[in-house]
């Protein structure tokens, strides 16, 4: 499968140029191909194409283990339980997280859940007191979730998200495969058309295990300076970046760059 590895600069020579655009045209073909052969399918039909099938080529799932994760990742666990699950340590995530991610990945049997960190030498060039979040939470981020993310999503044609129409107005009209034109990154959005009720009753049905914090008041969960407990009528994600503007946390890929971006797991 054709990928643009990295975004085009304007230096390139043009027949260059033309080679990225043609192989965008044919990716963005595929994938609007793909849309129409399962506009009327479910999720477990959409994993199956992408993992058993390789209809969008070499691809990874990225999960937080947070909250609502668990239902994906079984899903995938039933697809192909070896497919790569890349989970972001950001040396601030609750014990609880940490001890759940191993609990889940060994629960469902997953064999290729890879831990995706900050290198030494970035953290301590860049945040050596782990103080950085006390003042830009934009940086921390992006050391801690954004450039590791990048590096691990590199050898990957594209990634499978927990992304859902109902989080967002801007998600209205998800679909189930989309093109990141900038890198040629495919997304993979199984539960592209799943309400918060649909996923609340396939963790009932399948006994799949909560995350410990949600039942005490931790309905959104991301590193722990900078999540707290959620009080009845709040919005649920109330307690992330608390008394901030910033009210998103996940990871997507926006031109060229993986950055910050609503819940991508």
């Amino acid at each position: 499968m054709l990928r643009n590895p990295e975004p085009l600069y304007a230096w390139e020579d043009p027949p260059a140029q033309a080679r990225a655009s043609a192989d965008l045209g044919d990716q963005a073909a595929q994938v609007a191909a793909l849309n129409a052969r399962y506009r009327h399918h479910g999720a477990t039909a959409v994993l199956e194409a992408a993992l058993r099938e390789r209809v969008a080529g070499s691809i990874a799932m990225v999960s937080s283990f947070g909250a609502e994760s668990v239902a994906l990742l079984h899903l995938v666990a039933m697809a192909d339980r070896t497919t790569p699950v890349l989970f972001i340590d950001t040396h601030m995530l609750f014990a609880e997280t940490l001890a759940y991610q191993q609990e889940v990945a060994e629960r469902l049997r997953l064999t290729d859940v890879r831990v995706v960190r900050a290198s030494a030498a970035a953290l301590e060039a860049e945040d050596p007191y782990g103080a950085l979040r006390l003042s830009d939470t934009d940086r921390c981020c992006d050391l801690r979730k954004t450039r590791p993310l990048n590096a691990a999503l590199a050898g990957f044609d594209g990634w499978i998200t927990g992304r859902k129409r109902y989080q967002s107005g801007t998600r209205a009209a998800l679909e189930f495969f989309e093109l990141e034109e900038a890198t040629g990154l495919i997304k993979v959005n199984p539960l592209a058309h799943w309400s918060a009720g649909d996923v609340r009753d396939y963790m009932d049905e399948n006994r799949l295990p909560r995350h410990p914090l949600v039942a005490q008041g931790f309905p959104s969960i991301g590193c722990a300076p900078c999540t707290s407990r959620v009080a009845p009528g709040e919005d649920p994600r109330a307690g992330r970046w608390r008394g901030q503007e910033k009210v998103e946390c996940g990871i997507h890929i926006v031109n060229g760059r993986v950055v910050r971006q609503g819940d991508a797991t």
